[in-house]
């Protein structure tokens, strides 16, 4: 299968000159190892996902240290908890030698835990998610839509896509949901997975969904950080700075990626997805979904937010670049009516820019872009 090149190659030179580690994390299947093995070929390879790799490590860890401690690549280096602390040591031997471990992970919860207590300082982290817009083949940008943007899915031109999302879901419910908690019932752990995809895009109600499935909100909130640790989902909290009580605090959640949610919802044809009851919310995730991606995989370290008044105006997605914002409003249709930016008329910063991304021609109205989807994920 050829190498697709990924945008997150040039952030990586950038942290390989900046520290003397870089820890890439992201969901299993997004390109991790692939990317690596492309971009530093002079790298040894090592994963940990071989149980004899563990057993090398454990056995004899310092010897193991001394033979791999120069230009390593060490994958699914959470399995092996314990070498976080050896490789500081080595680190810290030599301060001025930079870019000599990458580390990878898909549990994002377990990687930044040991990664900050014993490598702060020395790390420098970055993340990989599914093919960006800028990375798919154009042939199949439409049905990336519903699809996502899982590598091996796109090279396949989506060939038997339900059948390697039963896939992944089965290996990521009984590998990496029970590396990271006892889950008790797994039926209702999948069950909430599929509720959360149908309601996509949707404010946060723990209660509504431990009231549905028979568990405690505690339960619920130990899932949902499960499910964030593993890349399943993603949460976007609300923006209220200088709005006071006007502001509700139930963060958003959202997959990432599509192809998931078309998955767990039965969605197999566009036509489904484009005349379906989730089309605008998993339009919605899906522009979400590539925006976080393109900001991740450049290394621009802003932040996403959403904004809602207690009388529900809403603007969809606040990209906050610190010196500067970009207030966003998502509509999948193609005809632009002037009610679709009241609300970014009343509520977006002066001097930020304020966009309205939907499917219809580029057009200015009151200082407000009015622009095809494509040309901002593209830009």
């Amino acid at each position: 299968m050829p190498y697709a090149h990924r945008i997150a190659e040039a952030a990586l030179r950038r942290y390989l000159k900046m520290f003397p580690a870089v820890g890439l994390t992201g969901p299993r299947q997004s390109g991790k190892s692939t990317l690596l093995q492309h971009v530093l070929p002079e790298y040894t390879y090592l994963t940990f996902d071989d149980p004899k790799n563990i057993l090398s490590f454990t056995d004899d860890p310092d010897g193991f240290l001394t033979q791999y401690h120069s230009h390593i690549i060490f994958d699914e280096i959470q399995y092996v908890p314990e070498i976080f602390n050896r490789i500081k040591i080595f680190i810290d031997k030599n301060r001025s030698t930079y870019g000599n471990f990458v580390l990878t992970g898909s549990s994002q919860f377990k990687f930044l835990q040991h990664a900050t207590e014993s490598l702060a300082g020395r790390i420098g982290l970055m993340s990989l998610l599914p093919f960006q817009y800028k990375e798919m083949p154009k042939a199949l940008v439409r049905e990336s839509i519903f699809h996502g943007g899982y590598p091996e899915l796109v090279m396949r031109n989506y060939n038997e896509s339900n059948l390697w999302y039963a896939s992944y879901l089965e290996t990521y419910l009984n590998k990496d949901v029970r590396a990271l908690s006892n889950i008790g019932d797994m039926r209702d752990f999948r069950r909430f997975i599929q509720l959360l995809a149908a309601n996509t895009a949707q404010l946060l109600d723990m209660s509504l969904y431990a009231r549905d499935i028979g568990v405690s909100v505690p339960t619920i909130k130990r899932w949902l950080s499960i499910l964030e640790a593993s890349y399943i989902i993603f949460t976007v909290p609300p923006f209220y700075q200088n709005y006071g009580k006007r502001i509700t605090k139930s963060p958003k959640v959202y997959f990432y990626d599509t192809g998931l949610i078309s998955y767990l919802t039965g969605i197999t044809t566009y036509e489904q997805y484009d005349k379906g009851p989730l089309a605008g919310s998993l339009f919605e995730n899906y522009i979400i979904s590539e925006i976080l991606k393109k900001e991740l995989h450049q290394a621009t370290l802003s932040d996403i937010y959403y904004f809602r008044t207690q009388d529900n105006m809403e603007i969809d997605l606040i990209v906050d670049r610190k010196s500067t914002k970009d207030f966003i409003e998502i509509k999948k249709t193609a005809t632009f009516h002037p009610n679709m930016i009241n609300t970014l008329k009343k509520y977006a910063e002066p001097g930020c820019r304020s966009l309205l991304l939907y499917n219809g021609e580029k057009h200015t109205h009151k200082d407000i872009e009015c622009i095809p989807y494509w040309d901002y994920l593209d830009s």
